[in-house]
Formats: structure tokens, sequence, C-alpha cells
């Protein structure tokens, strides 16, 4: 094998490989030899078929495995002689002319390919001992618990019937039948028999509830409302429609008791352990929140100590994530850039950005991780499977058979735990303040992330980069 190196410039590298025709040639009858002794063919006694008979069946797909070993043979070669660490897997162009490759393969000539990767950049990891941290937290309350308890009261309520001639107020519930027309015409799934609409919860057509105020039992409504253009329906997006409601029954909600007979019909013992399971739960989101905060103010302090020179195709790939999501979305909701405010040309500059800032921020975690000696055990991985699979009710099995069978599907469950463990490493070495803040405060600490984060997270579960070509215990995502 020889190899020439024929480009070095900042992070990329190129070279030409020959691997000369008579190594193929040694190798295609080492692979024909142990055949020989395995092959069962018809007119032969086992282990007896001649080589020259097996060369001429079996050759080509032969020559084509010994091909693929050589090439892979020679990028580990190139790449450990050398001491490189490739940011992704080598890229490979081989003889695309047909006589050369036919050359190739019947053993007339040697195997000349290039083969290109650009480096993981070198930098210096900086002591984060010096990062100052806030650590935004929320005490729950009596007020939290006694809020969340009547919004679980409002969600069992029980109805009452109003009378013959009360009217229906906002917050009451009727019982109506309706038939939805468009141009006249009676459109599938647009007739409903005996429905109960609670008037103001949202739940129906936006305008068509509030249509139905004032009305009571025993009246006629004709209801004019316009699918919204995001309905699901595509025959029915954006169209107006009208319904003639009969109104059958007018309910107002009955005020529930917040008491131990509550707590009782929920399946708890008491109202105490009620509150007590609710006081839990709120710490859990509390806690969840502050993290969450938490984690985005270690990746902003990271991201302003570090800037070197990233590998183009790592931030082409990450960029591509970004975009096609992004755009699939607005598709989907049938936007524009300009009902963004932005145009597209804006748009892009902006998510390069991100993807610059996620490739950034991942090689510097995975140096990170690297050089603490981070790992993930079988365990936690596990754990990460079955969270997974509880995102699919009823589909547990086939979710576990997909991530077993696929490599790079599990592997992508390994980043964000790895992730997760290096920023807990920073923050277990940084100078924390712990600052107590109100639930609304934090709220609209996330909420802000959130919003910013929108657009630029949809690869969270599929954009992941191998940072050696090698260990994938680095791989990780981040925005």
């Amino acid at each position: 094998m020889q190899v020439t190196e024929t480009l070095a410039d900042g992070l990329k590298r190129e070279f030409k490989v020959v691997i000369d025709a008579s190594d193929l040639d040694s190798e295609l009858n080492k692979r024909l030899g142990d055949l020989a002794k395995r092959a069962n063919i018809k007119g032969f006694r086992p282990g007896k078929v001649p080589v020259p008979h097996l060369k001429r069946v079996y050759g080509k797909s032969l020559m084509a495995e010994v091909l693929q070993a050589q090439i892979d043979e020679g990028a580990k070669k190139v790449v450990e002689e050398r001491n490189l660490k490739p940011a992704y897997q080598p890229e490979v162009k081989l003889p695309e002319d047909e006589s050369e490759i036919e050359n190739i393969f019947s053993g007339k000539s040697d195997l000349a390919y290039t083969m290109s990767f650009e480096l993981v950049p070198s930098f210096e990891l900086q002591d984060v001992s010096g990062v100052e941290l806030t650590k935004h937290v929320v005490a729950v309350s009596d007020e939290h618990v006694s809020e969340s308890l009547k919004r679980i009261a409002s969600q069992s309520k029980s109805w009452k019937g109003k009378g013959e001639d009360a009217k229906i107020d906002s917050g009451d519930r009727a019982q109506v039948s309706f038939v939805g027309k468009i141009d006249g015409e009676v459109f599938e799934g647009g007739s409903v028999e005996d429905a109960y609409v609670e008037v103001g919860s949202g739940q129906f057509i936006p305008g068509f509830e509030d249509q139905l105020i004032g009305a009571k039992a025993g009246d006629d409504v004709k209801v004019n409302v316009t699918f919204p253009e995001s309905y699901g329906v595509p025959t029915l997006a954006g169209k107006p429609a009208e319904f003639d409601v009969k109104v059958k029954l007018v309910e107002a909600p009955e005020e529930k008791v917040i008491d131990d007979a509550l707590a009782t019909t929920l399946g708890f013992e008491s109202l105490a352990k009620l509150k007590e399971m609710i006081s839990e739960r709120l710490k859990s989101e509390f806690d969840r929140m502050t993290a969450m905060k938490l984690k985005r103010d270690v990746l902003d302090a990271l991201d302003k100590t570090y800037s070197f020179e990233l590998p183009v195709k790592l931030v082409e790939s990450e960029f591509g994530g970004i975009w096609n999501a992004l755009t699939a979305e607005m598709q989907r909701a049938k936007k524009s850039f300009e009902d963004e405010d932005t145009t597209e040309e804006a748009a892009r500059k902006e998510y390069q950005a991100i993807a610059e800032r996620r490739v950034r921020l991942g090689l510097v975690l995975g140096t990170m991780g690297e050089q603490e000696g981070i790992k993930i055990a079988d365990e936690e991985l596990q754990r990460a499977l079955i969270d997974r699979a509880r995102q699919f009710p009823g589909q547990e099995k086939q979710v576990f058979d997909y991530y077993r069978k696929n490599s790079r599907a599990l592997l992508e469950l390994r980043g964000p735990i790895f992730e997760q463990k290096v920023v807990e490493s920073i923050i277990g070495k940084a100078k924390v303040e712990e600052k107590t803040v109100s639930r609304d405060e934090l709220q609209a600490m996330v909420q802000d992330e959130d919003e910013h984060d929108h657009a630029h997270d949809h690869e969270h579960d599929h954009d992941h980069h191998d940072h050696d070509g090698h260990d994938h215990d680095h791989e990780h995502h981040t925005a």
C-alpha cells in the first residue's frame, strides 16, 4: 500500500492510496482457499471444489469484499500511522471509469483512490473552576399547592342543570346536536348528536362556543365560523362553515369542595396525602426548570470561552438538519419567512450561527468528557431506552427492537446522557451561587429559552457527531 498526502490545508486532509494488484490477488486467493474448504456445490465432493471454478463463479463478489476490507484497513492505517483524529468517517472516492473498474476486479490493475476528511480541531481546555453560575431555585409554597389543588378540582368538576329557561353563560356546559355545512353542503364529520360543549374551554373551532352564549334549551342556533388554516383536515382548513345547532340541555358547574372526599375520589387516602403528592410533583417540576436554566448558562459560558476553526462538513450536516426541520415545520404550518418577520437569507445566517455553536460546543464537551474519563454505563443506557419506549404506549416492543437492531439510533440515546454528565462535572467545579426566585420568574427564564430554541432544537434527537471517528462515548448534542 502506497500512501501520498495530497492536501493539508487547515483541518482538511486528503490522501491518494494505491494498493497493488498483486496484494489484492493474494487476498482474493486466501478467501477462495477458505471458501474451497467449506463449499458444497452440486457435482463436487464437499471441500473439493476447484479454486478456478470458485473464482469464475464467486470471484467478483469476493473481490468486492476484498476491496472493501482493503479500503477500511487503509483508512485505519493512514489515521493511526500519522496519529490523526478525523472529525468524521473519511470519505473515499473510487475510480468511476468502467474499464478501469473491470481491470481492478480482474486483477489487471492496482486499486487507486482518494481519501479525504477533516481533523478534530486542537484547542486548549480552559479551567472551569472560575466560571460563575447562578442556580435559580423555587421553593414549593402552600400557595403553589393550593393553586394546583384548585386546578385539579376544576378538572374533576361535576355539572347541574340550570333549568328550562336558563341561558348559556361562559363556563356553562351545553348538550347540543349539530349539522355542519360548507357552501350549503353537509360535509363529512360535521354532524354530531348529543355532544357536550363547555363554553369558553376552547375545545371547539374558534368562535363556535361564543355564539352559543345566550341560548337556552330548545333553541336553534346558527353558528358561522371559519376553520383555522392549520386545521388537521386539509379539505376543511381555511374554509368558512355554517352549523345548525340544536341546544338540548344547559348545565352549570358545581363547585368542588377541596377535602378528604375529593382526595378519595382521586385515589388518595386523604387530602394530606394528595397535598404531599402535589408538593413532590411541583418540586420535581421546579428542579427540572432549574436544571434547564443552569445547563443553558453553562453552555453559554463555554460558547463565550472558545473560538476555533470548525470542520466544515460537521457544520454543514448540523445546519442541514436544523434547516430541513425548520422548513418542514413551516410548510406544515403554511407559514413563510415573511410571516415570521424575517427573510430566508437572514434565517440562514441565524441558523448557520446556531449550527456552528452546536458543533463547537459538541467538540468542547466531547474533549472535556474524554479528559474526565466520562463513560455511559449499560444501566444508564437501558434507562434511557425504557424512557424512550414509554413515549410510545402500546409500541414498546417495536421501539426496543428498533434500537437494539440500529446501532446508530442507540448511539443517539447515549448523546444526551454523555452531555449531561459533562455539564454536571462543570457545575461541580464552577462557582455556583444559589438564588431564590418566584415560579413566574423561573418560568419566564425557561420560556424565553424555549422560544429561542424552538426552531433551533429540532435536531436534539437526531444530530450527533462522532468527533474522533471511533470512540462513540463522545457522541452528544448541544444547542
